[in-house]
């Protein structure tokens, strides 16, 4: 079965008017943490199915809905999603413990509001951190990410870039 996901992390409290057209043919909208308040995820869910953890500004009531991170299957690729999570060769002690634990093909975390795609020859598994989509950070222009993932097969990347400012 085929999948198309929207990958986005570090809203901040605030959904881009692009959005809900970037993410139109997705089936579900992943989100990296950093969501910002409750009625961002609501927004979010809105549009298509939302998958998110929570990250370092995310409050209390955030995460009665959300954990901290998430490990499950989409087709035939184990996913691990969590916020503060570094990238190949740098990665957190936390996501390196999941990492060795879960081994996942599609490693996703957010965080830096940079955005970074690669593979993890060492692991085996391609990482995603989407960057920053809201306004808040050190970040000149905002990122979305979609892809699609069909059976063991994560291919279709897609970018699409923000302006800072409405």
């Amino acid at each position: 079965m085929m999948k198309r996901i929207g990958l986005l992390s570090d809203t901040h409290g605030y959904v881009h008017p692009k959005v809900a057209d970037f993410f139109s043919d997705c089936h579900e909208i992943w989100h990296a943490g950093d969501i910002g308040n409750l009625d961002t995820a609501k927004t979010l869910a809105s549009i298509k199915p939302l998958k998110a953890v929570t990250g370092n500004i995310d409050g209390n009531e955030l995460k009665m809905f959300y954990p901290h991170y998430q490990d499950f299957m989409c087709g035939e690729v184990r996913v691990l999603i969590i916020h503060i999570g570094g990238y190949p060769g740098r990665y957190s002690a936390e996501a390196r413990q999941l990492l060795d634990e879960l081994k996942p093909k599609l490693f996703i975390s957010g965080h830096s509001h940079i955005l970074k795609v690669m593979n993890d020859q060492r692991r085996q598994l391609l990482h995603i951190n989407p960057g920053a989509a809201g306004k808040q950070g050190m970040h000149q222009v905002g990122t979305l990410v979609r892809f699609t993932i069909e059976g063991a097969e994560i291919r279709d990347l897609e970018i699409m870039e923000l302006p800072r400012r409405q």
